[in-house]
């Protein structure tokens, strides 16, 4: 029973743990002496397997609020942690190090490298960043098996079609085995059908523990999320 009891109370702790906490953050662009205020004041705490969609119309914030959480930019004024770690506090290595190996990235217009097969798209991420002990044939090859393009990986992007490149890219994401997937409006480009057959890719891959956060401004994809945040003119509502 004492061993139930801690299995329990350790999964608890796994559940409770937050990936990315934004406290006050507030996002400013100067044009000439006019300020422009993008994000305000925003509160947000994503824990450890949670499947958050952020939706808002279009000049909410919602792709500078992901840059943030992307560690892509920085914020004018708040705090960011990233798995408990400040990352004001990071250098630029450090910080190339978190996107790289904490974060794994999708976007809508998949950002493949047009010369490289699927299989070099998938291990790309690798070169710059990388577990040491990881056979990344071996894992680029599993995950497009995954993704269900094993019989695609010698092709390059142009042979494929987009769901196919975005299946790619989700692949991509999880090579270096990050603890959060980003997703920047991932079905925007594709048609009703290979939308459903993308995000439930993304269910799955949350089903068995892994965090994402999604921006999307199409209701029926953000039903896909267990929790949804709204943004409207840099404010989080509700």
């Amino acid at each position: 029973m004492d061993e139930i009891q801690n299995i329990n109370a350790l999964e608890s702790d796994v559940r409770d743990k937050s990936i990315i906490t934004l406290n006050n953050i507030c996002k400013s662009y100067w044009v000439g002496d006019m300020e422009l205020q993008i994000l305000k004041n925003i509160n947000l705490d994503v824990k450890q397997g949670e499947f958050v969609a952020i939706m808002g119309p279009s000049g909410s914030g919602k792709s500078t609020l992901m840059n943030i959480i992307g560690c892509l930019d920085r914020p004018t004024c708040g705090t960011l942690f990233v798995e408990g770690r400040d990352i004001s506090k990071m250098s630029d290595d450090e910080l190339a190090r978190v996107r790289g190996m904490v974060i794994g990235f999708v976007f809508q217009s998949y950002n493949l490298v047009p010369r490289l097969t699927a299989l070099e798209n998938v291990k790309l991420p690798t070169y710059a960043n990388s577990k040491g002990n990881m056979d990344f044939d071996k894992r680029a090859r599993d995950l497009l098996k995954m993704v269900r393009l094993e019989e695609r990986m010698h092709y390059k992007p142009n042979k494929l079609s987009g769901g196919q490149s975005q299946r790619v890219a989700v692949a991509r994401a999880m090579i270096n085995d990050p603890s959060l997937i980003l997703a920047d409006e991932p079905t925007g480009n594709l048609d009703s059908k290979t939308s459903d057959e993308i995000m439930k890719i993304f269910t799955d891959l949350n089903n068995k523990g892994r965090t994402i956060v999604m921006i999307t401004h199409e209701p029926d994809v953000s039903e896909y999320a267990g929790r949804i945040v709204h943004l409207k003119d840099g404010i989080i509502e509700g």
